[in-house]
Formats: C-alpha cells, structure tokens, sequence
C-alpha cells in the first residue's frame, strides 16, 4: 500500500516511533485530537471566546467545543467553516496541527 507518515509529538516535536518501537509510550494523538489542539491555540491567541467563534463559523459552541478537544470529528466543509472563522485556510491549519514546528517557520 503506502507508507505511514508519522506526526511529531506536540510536546517535544519530535517524530512518534511506530508503535511497535514503543510500547511502552503513550498512543500516538489521533488527528483530530492536533487539529482540535490548534484550532484551540488559534483561538486562545487571538483572545477570542467559543461562543464568538462558533457564531461566526454557524456551528454550536458545544460542536466548537468538542471539536477543539479531539471529541468530534469534523467533515471538511466543518473544518473549512471553523478555520475560516479563525482567518486560517484549512491547509494551513492541516500543516500546523501535522508539523508544530512549522508555526516557527511560517511566523
């Protein structure tokens, strides 16, 4: 098939081990979990509250809210709605939750 594209753990920004390499470790974040993480970070750098931004992207502050702790997992148009409520393109938001080191690169 293809190859497994590993993401870097967001605390240290290194790359996961397999799971196999690692058994002793905590299971990789599930990608909504990143996404989640960084729509969260976004929000909270800009000093903007739930209600605010889910207004603006047309979705309840409880879906917002859950989606930004890795509860729901959003449909593309989800994701485009709430990225874009935020300023951020979903491309941008894909390369930030995938690369944490990438948000020192893009500044």
């Amino acid at each position: 098939m293809g190859d497994i594209v590993r993401f870097p753990d967001p605390a240290t920004g290194r790359l996961a081990r397999p799971p196999d390499e690692s058994a002793d470790q905590a299971p990789e974040p599930l990608w909504r979990e990143l996404v989640g993480r960084e729509l969260h970070r976004e929000r909270r750098r800009r000093g903007e509250r739930l209600v605010d931004v889910a207004g603006r992207a047309g979705v309840s502050v409880q879906y917002l809210s859950e989606v930004e702790r890795g509860l729901k997992d959003p449909s593309s148009e989800m994701l485009h709605a709430i990225a874009g409520a935020l300023e951020l393109s979903v491309r941008r938001l894909a390369v930030r939750a995938g690369r944490p080191d990438a948000l020192a690169l893009a500044a």
